[in-house]
């Protein structure tokens, strides 16, 4: 089967029409500091609206554990939204129930409404399959139809992305088909140089991606705090880094495989090393080999790659036709510590072929440094849901869509 698009469902005209968007977007007092996920989400949106659709907008905001927290209300996004779209946006205080029969009743052909927080409602996340789907049947009397547009949720069994889209006519909205596009010129014959740049706190995180792409990639960049697993998989001290000792062996492993199969592993030469954890902390540049010898001893910590290994990764990225990149090189939040990942951002927007930033924290830090999303190839709205497609994870969100 292929995945359902929104032509399935034929004219939506004057028809309600759900729309699982994620805009779970970092609020701060209140205000956004990222609308990345918004903006995302316009192009199906403004679609539907362009047909006479009735658009119900609903979406998760943090972990409010099933019940309502005003810490994290949609409210703000969807006046967002209706800055972005240029027209008003209505939202209902509660995702079910009489508010929000109200407020799609309210709606006329082309209007829009955002409905409150899916997880202040237990069933949307509930392990049971019943309480699952009772939710989603209670969603399904605000629609006649359902658009799965939220690409950073579709590895999730959740009511308002597995369940719903089996009790009302589904089909999945131009974001999705996007994100698949981009993911599958990733795994299906990407074009050579391929490299992945892999970084973040947590190898563990990343070892599903790292067996999977390993035979289909030339070149693989490790940073961020998993590389000191892999330096103390060599042998080298790493002082008071974040070090995953359960994962040695499985990374030795991994180092060997790469070489079997001729792909450049390449670790950073030259470290930030640290005095603690602080924008204030004393730090130094130190070889990768020899952290512990820094004034700082066993209690150095590492927080960034080096400037020689920065300019090394961009080196090879900058040569590279198809390049995936996920997580930070270092602590970017940190002034001191950002410059490993500043580099590396700005080596893919030089890439002449495909560049694709990973989604989460480093679609963040892109932002957060300075960067406009259009610099790059394309930047992924689905960190943990890209990560398992790479990895070969059946998807449960795509395949209630007919994804196979």
């Amino acid at each position: 089967m292929t995945l359902r698009t929104i032509e399935s469902l034929g004219s939506l005209q004057g028809k309600r029409v759900i729309v699982r968007c994620d805009l779970n977007v970092p609020l701060e007092d209140g205000r956004i500091t990222d609308d990345g996920r918004v903006r995302a989400s316009l192009p199906t949106l403004q679609a539907l609206l362009a047909q006479g659709a009735r658009v119900v907008v609903v979406s998760h905001l943090g972990r409010p554990d099933g019940a309502p927290d005003p810490r994290y209300s949609l409210s703000p996004v969807a006046a967002r939204l209706g800055e972005l779209l240029e027209a008003p946006v209505a939202f209902s205080a509660d995702t079910v129930g009489d508010a929000a029969t109200s407020a799609v009743a309210g709606l006329n052909n082309g209007e829009i409404v955002v409905l409150e927080n899916l997880r202040f409602n237990p069933g949307e996340t509930a392990k049971s399959d019943d309480e699952r789907m009772a939710f989603a049947h209670e969603l399904a009397t605000l629609g006649d139809a359902f658009v799965s547009d939220g690409f950073g949720v579709v590895h999730r069994k959740q009511a308002s992305v597995y369940d719903l889209a089996s009790v009302l006519p589904s089909a999945a909205g131009l974001l999705i088909a996007t994100e698949l596009d981009v993911l599958d010129r990733l795994t299906e014959k990407p074009e050579s140089p391929y490299t992945v740049v892999l970084g973040g706190s947590k190898v563990s995180d990343k070892l599903g991606v790292i067996g999977h792409l390993l035979p289909r990639v030339d070149s693989l960049l490790i940073g961020g705090g998993m590389l000191f697993t892999f330096l103390a998989a060599q042998g080298h001290s790493v002082g008071a880094s974040l070090l995953e000792s359960d994962q040695l062996d499985t990374v030795r492993g991994y180092l060997d495989e790469a070489e079997r199969l001729g792909v450049k592993l390449i670790l950073p030469t030259d470290i930030v090393v640290a005095s603690k954890f602080g924008a204030d902390a004393d730090h130094v540049v130190a070889s990768a080999h020899a952290i512990e010898d820094t004034p700082f001893g066993s209690a150095g910590l590492g927080l960034d790659i080096g400037p020689d290994s920065a300019e090394a990764f961009a080196r090879v990225i900058r040569s590279s036709k198809t390049v995936f990149w996920n997580g930070p090189m270092g602590v970017f939040e940190l002034a001191p510590f950002a410059d490993g990942t500043r580099t590396v951002a700005r080596a893919l927007t030089d890439v002449d072929g495909l560049s694709v930033v990973g989604g989460g924290d480093s679609a963040a830090a892109v932002r957060i440094l300075g960067f406009n999303d259009d610099q790059f190839g394309h930047i992924s709205t689905g960190g943990g849901a890209s990560l398992e497609y790479l990895e070969g994870k059946r998807l449960p969100g795509l395949e209630v869509l007919g994804w196979q």
